[in-house]
């Protein structure tokens, strides 16, 4: 599924985030910024030993913050490092749509083009994917109706059907509720052949 929404190019599909050449990938961190299993692990394999070098000299990361860093071998020039809450911590929402802002944020102020995104939180801290499908539509949504000179496209890769399905779902639905776009507001949807 595609959308465009005040010229900005959103994409959702199943994949591997690690194989994405977008500007940057982002990677599900913890506050520590070390990079451990999952995609994180992928993300350290394939880049190379640079990325948690620089993440070593950035130290921390508080939860519902994103830090930077380069993307060392992988296709992407850049790893935004976001770390999204523990289900039980205590305002997970809030956190987790911190999290996906400053994803966004960062890519806009590193004068980045496009940047892809995964379903931060869903997988060991425990964060419902349907809760954070709705948020990250939300984040979306909200950022394309702000200023922005720089990022255009916003891919939402999900490594399984499942999580894809359901963000799909609450995609279409955020999308339905959209209000105000202005002259700029087209929505277009494309179905993948899912």
């Amino acid at each position: 599924m595609e959308f465009v929404l005040n010229k900005l190019q959103v994409q959702l599909m199943q994949g591997d985030i690690t194989e994405l050449d977008t500007d940057a990938i982002t990677n599900a961190a913890n506050s520590y910024l070390i990079l451990g299993a999952g995609v994180a692990g992928a993300i350290a394999r394939k880049g190379g030993p640079s990325i948690q070098e620089e993440c070593y000299a950035i130290g921390h990361c508080e939860v519902g913050k994103a830090a930077i860093t380069g993307g060392g071998k992988l296709k992407a020039k850049y790893v935004i490092h976001a770390v999204g809450p523990m289900m039980g911590e205590g305002d997970e929402h809030a956190k987790l749509a911190s999290a996906f802002r400053s994803v966004l944020e960062l890519a806009e102020a590193n004068e980045l083009h496009s940047v892809a995104l995964p379903a931060i939180s869903t997988g060991i801290f425990g964060f419902p994917v349907a809760d954070c499908a709705e948020i990250l539509a939300k984040q979306i949504i909200d950022y394309s109706f702000e200023k922005r000179e720089y990022l255009q496209q916003v891919v939402v890769c999900l490594y399984d059907n499942r999580t894809h399905q359901i963000f799909e779902k609450k995609f279409i639905t955020a999308l339905e509720n959209v209000e105000g776009g202005g002259n700029d507001s087209t929505v277009l949807f494309r179905d993948d052949a899912d």
